[in-house]
């Protein structure tokens, strides 16, 4: 672009607005694609929020799922500070991915009626990227990959999830390596399928916590080891509202009508909501 002759001669110039192809801007965020995904299948108005906003919760579970695989390699080499920092971060994509409800939250069942036919057989159980979130938290399942049967790359993915170590198994083996006794059955666990609480894993939890100066480790590492604690805690937390918000959103939309894609609706999500994530960091709170 030629030198503009009016700019201000202050050091600050003004912005390039000549560009040969695409904008930097568009090159790196791909706007264009994004703004362009959107596909309503009704007349409705509403139609359009649904999917804007629902596009935009599978963006937020894309990023959550880059931080727990963070935090779980990080913990996996012993660097504590880089899951931390990991942890930490989801925790504001949570409360983003949670906002998200907002748009929807408020629906009367005749808006949600005026364009549900639109979804068919479509549910956000068939969430890819949301399930492996949950395979992430120790919610593994196998017959959630037949969903994704149709799709290899998907499918394949998904498969690579389901039999990795969730995030807590790597922050129980973390545990194990820093001394403390975690049953062998616990770490060497088939890690395909879901994560059932253990007793010597609660008082695990309920020894961190109540760690003092003189409790045979340094302060440093017990208040390592209760900072990690504490930064999965609020992630659970999240979840679980995330879940809860879920549920009340559905409940004020439809009721307990049968949920789509053949699921039980309501339900389902009252057996989602009511389960804890990392359920011994709960539990432990009772026997400090």
């Amino acid at each position: 672009m030629s030198h503009r002759p009016d700019a201000p001669e202050t050091g600050s110039a003004e912005p390039n607005l000549d560009f040969e192809g695409t904008t930097p801007y568009e090159d790196y965020v791909q706007a264009d694609v994004l703004t362009h995904l959107q596909h309503p299948l009704s007349d409705d108005p509403g139609e359009l929020v649904f999917l804007v906003t629902t596009q935009v919760m599978e963006l937020w579970f894309t990023v959550i799922v880059h931080e727990w695989r963070t935090a779980a390699d990080r913990l996996r080499a012993d660097d504590v500070p880089g899951a931390l920092a990991a942890l930490k971060r989801s925790t504001y994509e949570l409360q983003a991915l949670n906002a998200s409800w907002e748009p929807l939250a408020h629906l009367t069942p005749a808006q949600f009626n005026a364009y549900r036919s639109a979804l068919g057989e479509g549910s956000g159980f068939q969430s890819a990227m949301y399930r492996r979130m949950e395979f992430l938290l120790g919610e593994k399942s196998a017959s959630m990959l037949v969903p994704h049967q149709g799709a290899p790359r998907v499918h394949g993915e998904l498969e690579k999830s389901l039999y990795e170590p969730s995030l807590y198994d790597e922050v129980l083996r973390f545990l194990a390596r820093r001394g403390e006794d975690i049953p062998a059955d616990v770490l060497e666990r088939d890690v395909s399928r879901r994560y059932e609480p253990d007793p010597a894993v609660e008082a695990v939890w309920a020894r961190v916590y109540a760690a003092s100066d003189d409790s045979g480790r340094g302060r440093d590492e017990a208040g390592e080891l209760l900072r990690l604690g504490e930064a999965l805690t609020e992630v659970a937390e999240l979840v679980w509202r995330w879940r809860n918000d879920h549920l009340v959103a559905t409940r004020r939309a439809m009721g307990a009508k049968t949920g789509t894609g053949g699921s039980a609706g309501v339900a389902w999500l009252e057996k989602r909501a009511a389960k804890n994530v990392f359920p011994e960091l709960w539990t432990a709170r009772s026997h400090v």
